[in-house]
């Protein structure tokens, strides 16, 4: 018996629960957890925005306020999703077991056992970039986060990259401020990784899913089988046609629900993303100008992290799209003409379904696929285009 959580989601349970967003056993200390969590990473991007308050608004300067505050707002729209939507994540767990333990077949529980190890391998490898991140972060900390003014106070304050305004005295009240900054990271950096790991892991378990449909396909149109209509092939034909016909359609309705769940939030983080993206390639060309080596690096890393998230969500919705289309292609090129006439009938269903492509679709605007990533990357170059022919 396959159990969904502990061999194949495991890590993203311990990430999720270091964050308060794990959706089972919510007590009360976890959601305090949780408002306290949402606060932190809220009030950082308050506190940053609120520079452009105290200070002379040149364009320069609010590009910079802004390409920062646009990043770490994916932060409070990510966290707050997982947040508000944890009975639709558990529902999808709960799903994604109910459709595991109706498996009987050893060679449909191998290909679901696959899926699930290449989701808990996406999962551990996006735990080593996420580490390789930090690690080329920690050489500008102090630049970043304004340490080195307390070290040297020679060093110009407009070397700063991430601007903020707390409205107090930031010498007094130095280390709470440091305090604050490290746990925005720590928080945001983990909030990032579980529940795009999680996100993406129902979408590979959901290949899984039009896999095992495909495979049932090709069981039941197997030449063999074809040779040698009797009624027990007639039977079992039809048995296979009708669970092939079953998993497809939950597969799709699982997609449904998912991309439904957080359609929102999804849209909202695509606004942004396209927006940061064009500020903080903006931030490199500016700062490479300014040799400010400290920005170049921090916006560099934004605009990574920004592109590497554009590009794993729209891959995970092509190959949505591309299991849907080989069940398709299975069910096509199989001799469906050779089988029983009801049969057939019930091969109609697939055959109909497939004649149209399946997408993940995000609010009736948006394919999650590999020319919607072409596009967005496209739209963000064009307004970074637009940005700097301004200020030369």
């Amino acid at each position: 018996m396959i159990c969904i959580e502990t061999q194949h989601f495991h890590l993203n349970r311990i990430l999720l629960l270091a964050i308060g967003l794990w959706p089972y056993q919510i007590s009360k200390f976890v959601r305090l957890q949780i408002i306290l969590f949402s606060g932190i990473l809220t009030s950082f991007v308050i506190f940053q925005l609120t520079a452009l308050i105290t200070t002379e608004c040149t364009p320069e300067f609010i590009i910079k306020v802004f390409s920062t505050a646009m990043f770490f707002s994916i932060y409070v729209i990510k966290y707050n999703s997982f947040w508000v939507n944890a009975h639709n994540v558990k529902y999808l767990l709960e799903q994604l077991q109910d459709i595991c333990n109706q498996l009987k077949d050893k060679n449909e529980i191998a290909i679901i056992e696959k899926y699930g190890n290449n989701a808990k391998y996406f999962t551990t490898i996006s735990i080593v970039m996420c580490g390789a991140f930090i690690a080329i972060l920690l050489p500008i900390w102090p630049h970043i986060l304004d340490t080195d003014l307390h070290i040297n106070e020679s060093q110009p304050r407009q070397r700063v990259q991430i601007v903020t305004e707390y409205f107090v005295n930031q010498e007094k009240y130095f280390y709470l401020i440091l305090l604050h900054k490290n746990a925005v990271i720590c928080i945001g950096a983990t909030t990032l990784t579980g529940t795009g790991t999680m996100l993406v892991g129902y979408i590979i378990c959901a290949c899984g899913m039009f896999k095992i449909a495909s495979y049932r396909i090709e069981q039941a149109m197997t030449s063999q089988v074809l040779k040698n209509i009797n009624l027990e092939n007639q039977t079992m034909i039809y048995k296979e046609i009708i669970d092939a016909v079953d998993i497809h359609r939950k597969a799709i309705k699982f997609c449904e629900f998912l991309s439904s769940t957080f359609q929102g939030s999804f849209f909202l983080l695509i606004i942004i993303g396209v927006i940061s993206l064009s500020l903080n390639i903006y931030g490199i060309f500016q700062n490479i100008s300014l040799d400010n080596k400290e920005a170049f690096l921090l916006h560099l890393l934004f605009v990574s992290v920004i592109l590497l998230y554009m590009f794993v969500a729209n891959y995970a919705g092509q190959e949505i799209t591309n299991h849907n289309n080989h069940v398709y292609s299975i069910t096509y090129n199989s001799r469906w003409y050779n089988a029983p006439l009801q049969a057939q009938k019930l091969i109609l269903f697939i055959l109909l379904n497939g004649s149209r492509t399946y997408n993940l679709n995000i609010g009736g605007v948006i394919v999650a696929s590999l020319e919607c990533f072409a596009t967005l990357t496209k739209a963000s170059m064009s307004y970074f285009t637009v940005m700097y022919s301004m200020q030369q």
